[in-house]
């Protein structure tokens, strides 16, 4: 048996969502942004406020980075969220969501998500894509880790991006 996928009206763009924290914007962010946005006629960034972690930058910092790293992106725009993202895609009326995958670990989490997303809003696509395989190591987790300790993070965030976490590391420290 096979699933008939939701049809849209000819003339709707088709819009999709890629959500996450951003904690900072790194480079395979980046690299799954480009890759999505040529997929779809608008590709919304929902940038979450993310109560459940202790994010290094506050939620208008980390949308100011991913609109610096997108503006010159067609069909992309950057939005802060709270709440469900299923319900972030109704208010937009997006048809997928985008989920950058890394590893069979990432794999493992987004495909429940995936099928919990399912649950919530059936007429939404889950759509995984691999960034570029030299930029797959990269987690915000890790930059954040290694920028405070001392290590260049210049292979794997934007230079903009750079200098923001280097700003948050003298504040952090008092220097």
């Amino acid at each position: 048996m096979s699933a008939t996928l939701p049809s849209l009206p000819p003339s709707s763009p088709r819009v999709a969502v890629y959500s996450g924290t951003f904690d900072p914007f790194t480079l395979g962010h980046d690299d799954v942004v480009r890759r999505a946005a040529r997929l779809f006629d608008q590709l919304i960034i929902a940038v979450a406020a993310a109560h459940h972690k202790k994010t290094l930058f506050p939620l208008d910092m980390r949308v100011a980075q991913v609109q610096a790293a997108t503006k010159n992106m067609a069909g992309v725009k950057v939005l802060p969220f709270d709440g469900l993202i299923m319900d972030f895609c109704a208010t937009h009326n997006a048809c997928a969501v985008v989920r950058g995958v890394r590893n069979l670990t990432d794999f493992d989490y987004e495909t429940q998500m995936a099928a919990m997303n399912r649950k919530l809003r059936p007429q939404v696509e889950t759509m995984f894509l691999l960034p570029d395989a030299p930029l797959q190591c990269i987690s915000s987790t890790l930059v954040r880790e290694i920028s405070k300790l001392g290590g260049d993070v210049t292979q794997m965030v934007s230079p903009a991006v750079a200098a923001m976490l280097a700003t948050a590391l003298r504040t952090a420290t008092g220097a």
